[in-house]
């Protein structure tokens, strides 16, 4: 089965009134260069998703995100419009800029979402840049909220890597607390793994309503009752891998 690429959507999606001919020819113009002339067009200013003709939702093809964005490669790359005008050149850079952007972003499922959850107005803690300017400025450790599913075990965890450095310190060595902290390694990153199982789930529930309103905006509060769920899912993937990061540390230490 041949998979549509999403590049037809691309050149034929609408543009705003002001920018939807060509500067050059004056033609009817794709998104980001004329399906008449070829010339680079200026940038307009869209999301990552409706760079690449693509509904906002979560569930995306790679492939067909792959191959488009080699096609606009091709037809965007500075290089090829070397002996273009200045403004043209400059349109080229901008606009590859922004493939690359859009691209790294929107084929990696994780940064995808974060992508639409900014879109929706949603920082994770973890990315706030407030948070991070505080902790610069204070010196303090950016707060973490254990999930409440892992107090107890966060807490022997602790207790152990505590112990652990201190053996360290001192020249001991305890193998069977470090093969205990192992297995909490272990049963910490299949947790991990399977939150991205509930992510997905969530992802489908997203498009689903993306869908019902056939590509309108949905209603507040269900958008709102979805997006938190995600929000939720990613923090608790978040605090989980910076766990696990502090197990490895301590281990290797």
């Amino acid at each position: 089965m041949t998979t549509k690429s999403t590049l037809t959507a691309i050149g034929s999606k609408p543009l705003p009134d002001d920018t939807h001919s060509c500067w050059s020819c004056g033609a009817m113009r794709a998104a980001h260069f004329c399906a008449s002339c070829g010339k680079v067009q200026p940038p307009a200013p869209v999301d990552y998703f409706t760079f690449f003709g693509l509904p906002p939702k979560l569930n995306i093809n790679a492939a067909a995100l792959e191959k488009d964005f080699y096609e606009l490669s091709r037809k965007l790359h500075p290089d090829l419009n070397a002996r273009a005008g200045s403004q043209e050149q400059e349109w080229s850079l901008e606009q590859s800029s922004l493939l690359n952007d859009a691209y790294r972003t929107l084929r990696d499922p994780i940064k995808r979402t974060q992508y639409l959850l900014r879109l929706e107005g949603i920082e994770l803690e973890e990315q706030s840049k407030t948070a991070t300017e505080q902790a610069r400025v204070t010196g303090e450790v950016k707060k973490q909220i254990v999930p409440p599913d892992l107090l107890e075990e966060v807490f022997e965890l602790n207790m152990q890597l505590e112990e652990l450095r201190m053996n360290k310190k001192m020249g001991e060595d305890d193998p069977n607390l470090a093969n205990e902290i192992g297995a909490h390694k272990i049963a910490l990153e299949a947790k991990h793994d399977a939150l991205l199982k509930e992510l997905e789930k969530y992802w489908t529930d997203w498009d689903s309503l993306i869908e019902r309103n056939h590509g309108s905006k949905a209603p507040a509060d269900e958008r709102a009752t979805i997006t938190a769920k995600m929000v939720d899912v990613l923090n608790r993937r978040n605090y989980i891998r910076n766990l696990v990061r502090d197990v490895n540390a301590a281990l290797e230490d």
